[in-house]
């Protein structure tokens, strides 16, 4: 099972190519995936990209459709169409260890030549460094909500 901590900054190349920083590409071997699929789209809440292990998309995924009926419920259909757009399959280059993204993917989170890869445990993150700063909770917003969810048990 691969899980992803951390910071790291990379920088996108001339032709939409980020390397996957070397913390990370250790973090698919030590799952026994270094020569893993990986799935990329626009995350659904916030102005960035997800980078999910195939079989982790897989598994959220089926949670979501789990949930809803696209065959016979015409916005369940229209919500599983949309949470499927934008949706790529990539593959790590071996030597290299470069992720090739679509153009519109990166304009889409307001990715052009710096990034910031953020690991949130089942997936990475892929942020324009500045919306990822402003994107953040502060510390004090970190805190109530802490507080909050600890009240829940």
């Amino acid at each position: 099972m691969v899980r992803f901590y951390g910071t790291a900054a990379g920088k996108v190349d001339d032709k939409g190519r980020i390397v996957l920083p070397a913390a990370f590409r250790d973090a698919m071997v030590r799952g026994g995936a270094q020569n893993m699929t990986l799935i990329v789209k626009k995350n659904v809440q916030q102005c960035c990209l997800d980078l999910f292990p195939e079989e982790e998309w897989e598994k959220r995924s089926a949670k979501v459709l789990d949930g809803i009926d696209p065959e016979l419920n015409t916005s369940d259909a229209s919500f599983w169409t949309k949470y499927n757009d934008g949706v790529y399959t990539l593959v790590l280059d071996s030597k290299l260890g470069r992720l090739n993204i679509p153009s519109q993917l990166l304009e889409s989170a307001g990715i052009t030549k710096e990034v910031v890869f953020g690991g949130v445990g089942y997936k990475l993150q892929i942020w324009n460094p500045e919306t990822r700063k402003g994107d953040l909770l502060t510390d004090e917003e970190f805190k109530k909500t802490a507080l909050r969810l600890s009240e829940r048990k």
